[in-house]
């Protein structure tokens, strides 16, 4: 008999993008409707503008109105900065406490930087910001190698707080294959293979990156598996540019469908 395979739900990083006027939003329609049509097609998105401006619960309540669930970015202050780390992280927590009390929100996403090396003193931090915001889903997504091991993957397990994998460039410094599923939270990130752009490109050439169908085909054992261990996969495309991640965010739920995991 099959493995049961908990709920599988694909969308994008972001949704507010200029570009995707005309090849997903309809020419016509205002900036203020774009997220209400994007619900009409996924059930997930990823905020990102929390990264670089503090949310707040005002602006927070305002998405309550959406059939969707939200991955929300850790502001940069705790995963990047750093510098006042503590103080932001209340202001925070109570933005994102909204989404949470209203079953609005799929997890907290805290992006550390290639620089946030695998050192006792970050080692250190990280167990404290994520104690600090333990009552709330946290999924932690590392970019130096070096965080890759079984002792990082005890640790996050042992206390539920999840892991994202990602599909990104196999270069030199970059993060290696893995699979692991540390929390009732699967979490997958497809960043696109851009090998040329990835260390001197920008928040857009880094993932300008278009997957063909069978790279998307190639990840269906490894989803199978990831939904096989947790209740809860999310899946986010983060190749935006010119609407790729719509794209292939479809592509992969037409593909699910197909193998019936959707």
């Amino acid at each position: 008999m099959a493995k049961k395979t908990g709920k599988i739900i694909i969308g994008t990083s972001g949704f507010s993008y200029p570009d995707w006027k005309g090849v997903f939003y309809p020419p016509g329609l205002s900036k203020e409707k774009w997220l209400e049509f994007y619900a009409e097609h996924f059930e997930f998105c990823e905020l990102n503008f929390s990264y670089y401006r503090m949310p707040h619960v005002k602006q927070m309540e305002k998405f309550l109105s959406y059939p969707l669930k939200f991955a929300v970015k850790a502001h940069k202050s705790m995963t990047h900065d750093r510098l006042e780390a503590k103080a932001a992280r209340q202001d925070f927590y109570e933005a994102v406490k909204v989404l949470q009390e209203d079953d609005h929100l799929a997890a907290v996403l805290l992006q550390f930087p290639y620089s946030f090396a695998y050192t006792p003193e970050n080692r250190k931090y990280l167990q404290e910001l994520l104690e600090d915001l333990d009552t709330l889903p946290l999924v932690v997504e590392f970019r130096h190698p070096a965080w890759v091991k079984n002792s990082v993957f005890e640790e996050l397990k042992k206390h539920s707080w999840g892991i994202s994998m990602l599909d990104s460039p196999q270069i030199s410094g970059g993060m290696p294959e893995f699979d692991s599923v540390t929390s009732d939270i699967a979490y997958l990130r497809f960043h696109g293979r851009n090998k040329e752009n990835w260390w001197q490109g920008d928040n857009v050439s880094r993932y300008d990156y278009e997957y063909a169908q069978k790279e998307l085909e190639e990840w269906l054992p490894r989803i199978t598996s990831m939904a096989q261990s947790a209740k809860t996969t999310y899946i986010s495309f983060n190749n935006h540019a010119r609407g790729q991640a719509i794209k292939n965010a479809n592509q992969l739920m037409t593909l699910l469908k197909k193998a019936e995991l959707i």
